[in-house]
């Protein structure tokens, strides 16, 4: 892992990003940090253009995305059209919609038009869809968790896996076994730490918390994920700070 394959969720700092001026703000403190790249999700209403801008002012790669169910099945033109714009390759969606999530029949339904659509970006536009999970996809439907649903029933052509291995953990899986699961289907993976606060699992940054990243980060490499990205959902002091400690202790893997 190279330093200039680590990017910063920006999700993580929606609270600063819902302007044109504090997403540019918000730019340029991440670049001070150390990041080289960021991955754009939970921003403002923000013309592509001005985040193209901005990124461009600080020196950031947008590495990936994540965008609306709508998007991908109403604005799909639309929506190829800013990742080209932005030079950014890997197109996400941050869940799986609730409509298909209670069932295998669901995921089996979802998993099959979301290929579709992931077919038409990697074909015409040249672009490539991730999904990122969270716990639920690991709850039981008939025997088979809804992971494994979409690992075997997504088209493994066009649909690859941002895995939060974080979620991972949570839902009970193993982050080291699912890496592999995933091999050769996932180039964007979701770095944050689980920690015990008052006897209860909370987000951590990441090295401050019980996950194995040292054999967490060892399987990436071994699997060829190409962006490492450091994501907090809640941060339990200032999260710049937050991404701050996440990369320095990243930096302590290299």
């Amino acid at each position: 892992m190279k330093t200039s394959t680590i990017a910063a969720q920006m999700y993580t700092l929606r609270e600063f990003t819902q302007t044109p001026e504090g997403l540019r703000e918000s730019f340029l403190k991440v670049k001070d940090i150390g990041y080289q790249a960021v991955q754009v999700s939970g921003i403002g209403p923000i013309d592509p253009q001005l985040v193209k801008q901005y990124a461009d002012e600080a020196g950031l790669v947008i590495c990936a995305t994540h965008v609306s169910w709508d998007r991908l099945v109403n604005d799909l033109d639309a929506l190829a059209a800013e990742h080209k714009l932005w030079n950014c390759k890997y197109v996400g969606l941050g869940a799986l919609p609730g409509e298909y999530q209670t069932s295998q029949e669901g995921y089996r339904t979802f998993a099959k038009k979301v290929s579709e659509i992931a077919l038409v970006l990697k074909q015409k536009q040249g672009l490539q869809f991730v999904y990122h999970n969270h716990d639920f996809e690991f709850e039981r439907l008939d025997g088979v968790t809804g992971l494994e649903v979409l690992l075997q029933e997504a088209d493994p052509a066009a649909f690859d896996f941002e895995l939060d291995l974080y979620w991972v953990q949570a839902g009970g899986g193993s982050p080291v076994d699912w890496i592999h699961r995933v091999k050769d289907r996932m180039r964007v993976v979701h770095l944050k730490d689980m920690a015990v606060v008052a006897r209860k699992a909370e987000f951590a940054e990441i090295g401050q918390g019980n996950m194995n990243y040292p054999a967490i980060i060892e399987a990436c490499r071994e699997t060829g994920v190409e962006w490492f990205v450091v994501e907090q959902d809640v941060c339990r002091r200032d999260p710049f700070e937050s991404l701050k400690i996440s990369l320095d202790y990243l930096h302590t893997l290299l």
